[in-house]
């Protein structure tokens, strides 16, 4: 038997390299799941790894296919209930939103940072340290996986747009170093995501996606005010003014305990100020929620200000109509419906 079950594995790999559709990739990916089933029943670990290496690296060519044609026109085959379809849709191959969202964001991460994150899993997997799962993003403990991210998301760093932009909202991955790297880290931001260095940032090509007549919107917290305006003038604009964002709840600090952070207005070329008497205040009070997550009054005063304007949010968390989106956690689309997916627990 566990011949056969090395015949079905090797096939479906050679399968996998040839599959060009959606029912193809998803029968190689259900054809995976049976076969690491099989390995844990039958104790043969190598197997269960190796049957969900492919069952991942299966979900990742579903991802690509979903973005290079989302409908999959012209696709053929069996749906889940065993009916033959013509040009089906997600839900009759099998293709749930869960699956639909893992795989896109598989799709997303470059050859060098899967294959990584693979060997990575296959070293901990093959000693005992890992459990054999299929869903590589949440595998490794929080620092694997916030390296992992952090490769990945330097390897998103010149993959910006070619679209140009007349807004540009950016609350970047600042990096604040803590007194003692030792006993501080708990609290810094690199325990919740990937930083990046100040110059990591500043070398960022946005400059390139902004229309020559171009407003820029930059979240920063008040220890990085000088490291925003130096990040402002390399990407090209000159400051204006601020923003100043009461969280209605106290932080923490080295010379005072923060309650606010800041969004910065720089400009390039010729943008018009709003008209008298329209002018926002500059103190907007609102409670903070999530780490990082920023209120929604920011989308709502740039709108007013710009509401014709084409607008692009970076280091985005979530989407939001008439805006495009870039940065590691950019949520995907329903390939069907083209509504935004949320992560799926």
């Amino acid at each position: 038997m566990a011949v056969s079950a090395l015949a079905l594995y090797n096939s479906a790999c050679h399968a996998l390299a040839q599959a060009r559709t959606l029912i193809e990739v998803k029968d190689i990916a259900d054809r995976a799941a049976a076969l690491k089933e099989y390995g844990r029943l039958a104790q043969d670990r190598t197997l269960e790894i190796d049957a969900a290496e492919l069952r991942i690296l299966a979900e990742r060519r579903l991802g690509q296919i979903l973005a290079a044609s989302p409908k999959n026109a012209g696709a053929r085959g069996i749906g889940k209930s065993g009916i033959p379809l013509e040009n089906p849709t997600l839900a009759e191959m099998g293709i749930d939103k869960k699956l639909s969202f893992r795989a896109q964001r598989l799709a997303s991460i470059t050859e060098r940072a899967i294959a990584a994150r693979i060997a990575s899993w296959r070293e901990q997997a093959e000693r005992g340290t890992a459990r054999i799962t299929t869903d590589i993003l949440r595998a490794g403990d929080k620092k694997e996986r916030r390296a992992a991210r952090e490769a990945e998301l330097a390897d998103k760093i010149l993959a910006l747009p070619d679209k140009k932009y007349a807004v540009i909202l950016a609350d970047p991955e600042w990096r604040f170093g803590p007194y003692s790297r030792e006993t501080g880290m708990d609290r810094a931001a690199d325990n919740h995501y990937p930083t990046s260095a100040t110059e990591m940032i500043a070398a960022r090509p946005v400059a390139e996606i902004a229309a020559p007549d171009c407003v820029l919107f930059l979240w920063a917290t008040a220890p990085m005010l000088p490291h925003a305006l130096h990040v402002m003038q390399a990407w090209g604009f000159e400051y204006r003014s601020h923003v100043i964002w009461h969280k209605e709840r106290i932080g923490t600090g080295y010379w005072f305990r923060n309650e606010h952070e800041l969004l910065f207005v720089g400009t390039r070329g010729t943008v018009p100020a709003p008209a008298m008497g329209t002018q926002w205040g500059s103190l907007r009070a609102s409670p903070r929620t999530a780490h990082s997550e920023k209120p929604d009054w920011q989308y709502e005063l740039i709108e007013s200000y710009f509401p014709n304007l084409p607008k692009i949010e970076l280091n985005a968390r979530r989407r939001r109509d008439g805006w495009d989106t870039w940065g590691l956690d950019a949520p995907p689309h329903d390939p069907e419906t083209g509504e935004v997916m949320e992560a799926a627990e």
